[in-house]
This record gives C-alpha cells, sequence and structure tokens, in this order.
C-alpha cells in the first residue's frame, strides 16, 4: 500500500494519477480507513508531525522535494531510504530561473533600470559574456543542469561542492579548502546547494566580501536553493553599501517573506515568491509509479538520500 501525505499540494489529484499509473496497487490518503502496518511506501510533502504513527512495514519514504533538509528535520522520522524527486522538467524550470538572473544581471539591468527613473541616457556598454564569471555553488542535478545550460551562452563558468565534480568547460573547486579561492574569481554567484548544516548561512557578509569586484556595480549573488543558506541582514547592508551591486532571491529564511522585512523596499534586490521550480504532477507520477513498480520487482531503488550529508 502506498499512503499520501502532501501538504500544501493538491494531494487527491496525485491519489487520482497515481492510482491510475500503478493499477491495482492500493493507494490511501490521510482520513481514509487503512491498516498501518500494509503501508510499504509513503509519499511525503511538508508531514505533519503524526505522518509516520504505526508504519511499521515501511520500505521507503518518497520525496515530492527535491531537497530534503526539512524532511531530515522530522522528530519522528523512520529509518527507511529515502528517495528523493530527480525530475528534467524541474531541472529544466531550475535551469530557466537562473539563466534568466544570470543574463539579467549581466546586462547591468540595475544601473539601466535606474537611468531610465531618472530619465538618463548613458551608453555604458556590458561586458561580453567570456569576460563575466558565473560561479555555481551545489553540482548535483540542478547545478550541472544549470551549467549545461549557461556554457552555450558563453559565460566563463566555475564551480564550488563538497567533493570534486569533473564538468567539460567548468573550472571546478571542492572543499572548504578551496572556497575563497571559487569566490575570488566570481562575479555572479549562483546558490544551488543542499541545505546542510555546513552550507546553512553561507550567504553571509564574509562570503560576499570575498566576490571578485568586477562587474559594473558590484558581484551579484542568486539564491534559488533554500532561504536557510542566506542571511537577510548581510543581504539588506551588502546591498545598501555596496558590496554586492544586486541579488536575486527565490527563497527566504521565514515565508512568506514577512511585509516588514527590509528586502521589500531594496531597488537592486529582485524578489520572487518561491517559484523558480515546481515538482510537476505528469512526470511525478511516472517517476515515483515506476521506482514502486521497480522496487516490488526487486530492483534497488534510485535517488536514494545519503542521511550522513543530508541530500
Amino acid at each position: 500500500m502506498l499512503l499520501m501525505h502532501l501538504s500544501d499540494v493538491d494531494e487527491a489529484s496525485w491519489t487520482a494519477k497515481l492510482r491510475a499509473a500503478l493499477g491495482g496497487y492500493r493507494v490511501v490518503q490521510r482520513g481514509e480507513a487503512f491498516n498501518p502496518d500494509d503501508v510499504r511506501y509513503i509519499f511525503v510533502w511538508k508531514p505533519k508531525a503524526d505522518a509516520f504513527d504505526g508504519l511499521t512495514g515501511l520500505k521507503a519514504i518518497l520525496s515530492l522535494g527535491a531537497g530534503v533538509d526539512a524532511l531530515l528535520k522530522h522528530p519522528a522520522l523512520p529509518d527507511a531510504p529515502i528517495v528523493r524527486f530527480v525530475d528534467t522538467d524541474l531541472s529544466q524550470r531550475m535551469s530557466d530561473y537562473v539563466v534568466a538572473h544570470v543574463t539579467m544581471h549581466h546586462r547591468l539591468y540595475t544601473r539601466f533600470r535606474a537611468d531610465q527613473k531618472a530619465r538618463r541616457w548613458t551608453q555604458l556598454y556590458p561586458p561580453a559574456a567570456s569576460e563575466t564569471t558565473v560561479g555555481i555553488m551545489g553540482m548535483g542535478v540542478l547545478g550541472q543542469d544549470a551549467a549545461r545550460r549557461l556554457l552555450p551562452l558563453g559565460f566563463a563558468l566555475r564551480s564550488w561542492s563538497r567533493t570534486p565534480k569533473a564538468i567539460e568547460g567548468v573550472e571546478g573547486f571542492a572543499g572548504a579548502e578551496a572556497f575563497d579561492s571559487f569566490l575570488a574569481g566570481t562575479d555572479i554567484l549562483v546558490n544551488l546547494l543542499p541545505l546542510t548544516p555546513e552550507t546553512t548561512g553561507i550567504l553571509n557578509t564574509e562570503t560576499f566580501g570575498k566576490l571578485r569586484r568586477k562587474l559594473d556595480g558590484g558581484p551579484v549573488i542568486i539564491n534559488a536553493a533554500r532561504g536557510g543558506h542566506q542571511r537577510e541582514t548581510n543581504i539588506a547592508s551588502a546591498l545598501n553599501d555596496g558590496t554586492l551591486g544586486a541579488a536575486s532571491l527565490d527563497v527566504f529564511e521565514t515565508e512568506p517573506l514577512p511585509v516588514n522585512s527590509p528586502l521589500w523596499d531594496i531597488e537592486n534586490c529582485y524578489i520572487t515568491p518561491h517559484i523558480a521550480a515546481i515538482s510537476n504532477e505528469s512526470t511525478g507520477v511516472r517517476y515515483f509509479s515506476q521506482i514502486i513498480r521497480d522496487h516490488e520487482a526487486g530492483r534497488p531503488l534510485i535517488n536514494v538520500v545519503d542521511r550522513t550529508r543530508g541530500y
């Protein structure tokens, strides 16, 4: 049996589609009559405190999100494999966001928007893409896809990750000892890291001060990963004092972003309400139904979270 436990999304719609995809395999929603001992898989998003109560026969936890940091903090999380969502559609959407904001900042949008408001004609030519270095933090599925999308546009690319990653056309840096060197040559910093104790608060004053000051207006940060990666008081200060030239933020320490946050009023801060990428129902149903069929047939689970790493 598959138990659905999806908060803040249309659980009924996902349930109907998974029932159709899995044929005779039983799929139940919260509130329906079922024996918890019969549940072999649970499909979760933002699980409540009692989500795992009585699930003694659980074979795997299926996570709707690509990131599992919140799930790993659940106080009653069972010792069962966690399968995260890896999907080309989700990767495409995230890369669309990254490419849009990288190119916007590379073309000095903040400066020209200010000129337009001031009715000021200043013909400052943006640098060639090859003269601007985009540094991507996190080279998992999303980071690698973003790099592949940026490469044909001509940007100089570098990456930073926990362990070395060899990506053609991307200068790789790995580990804490290489972090400062990575930052020193980066003009536009893109964060796609998983949220772990080691990466919490990594977008802070110290990090911003180590970025290269080559791009007109100053270096830029783009965060489409998790709000826990950033220190928003540090971002506000850095934008106001010129340490940062601009920031694009899709995630926040508290969501929705409080109305009294200073970020709302900073002209060189571009805010989107956590919409960079979303898990698609159609592709998600195909992905998770195949995982259940394969596992029931004795094949191994894929994309299993390493709990020691947090992703």
